[in-house]
């Protein structure tokens, strides 16, 4: 069993079909054994995928930072609810707590997420499987911006590899599993390890 770290959507806003597609998720999860790591809140795909896995059985830990547990309501049915001070922690106690990640369909915070947990394992920081289900292209300029960047010689092609890209709820978990079983450790260059610093 793994602990599958979900990204996603907690706006209001969000539009039906993903909220569906969180739900969806969550079932699989469940199905297949794993367990759910995810922000803590309650509305759209956040709450969906959390209600799901755990109709279906998974064990659910939410992480949501104090000043968040009103805004987007916090869930305060999963098996752990875990309230922290801000989003670095939120961040940092949702990764150690994680096997894998998965990126759904979400906004500003949903691409922040994603990006941190890209970079760490291209940086050789971690081993974890870091996965994008995008079922309708909503990601596609991204995907597109990063194809440019390796291109150029910003992103070298183990980085980009490092990133997997699923179009289903089977396929992305698949790829999980699949790197789970078989994980590939990056080895980053000099120049890399500078990039990525800040300053």
């Amino acid at each position: 069993m793994a602990a599958v770290c979900v990204y996603c959507a907690s706006a209001r806003t969000t539009p039906e079909h993903y909220v569906e597609l969180a739900a969806e998720v969550g079932r699989e999860l469940a199905r297949r054994g794993h367990s759910l790591v995810s922000g803590g809140g309650d509305l759209a795909c956040m709450g969906a995928v959390a209600r799901a896995a755990r109709a279906g059985g998974a064990h659910t830990l939410g992480v949501i930072p104090r000043a968040l547990l009103d805004l987007e309501v916090g869930d305060r049915s999963a098996d752990e609810l875990v309230v922290v001070d801000d989003m670095r922690e939120r961040k940092g106690l949702m990764d150690a707590r994680s096997d894998a990640f998965l990126t759904l369909p979400g906004g500003i915070g949903t691409l922040e997420e994603l990006l941190e947990v890209w970079t760490a394992r291209s940086l050789g920081l971690h081993d974890k499987p870091v996965v994008v289900l995008d079922v309708d292209g909503l990601y596609d300029p991204l995907r597109a911006q990063i194809a440019l960047m390796t291109e150029r010689g910003l992103v070298r092609p183990e980085g980009l590899a490092a990133l997997q890209w699923t179009t289903s709820v089977t396929e992305a978990l698949d790829v999980i599993e699949a790197g789970l079983a078989e994980p590939v450790h990056l080895q980053p260059t000099v120049d890399e390890q500078l990039e990525a610093e800040p300053g």
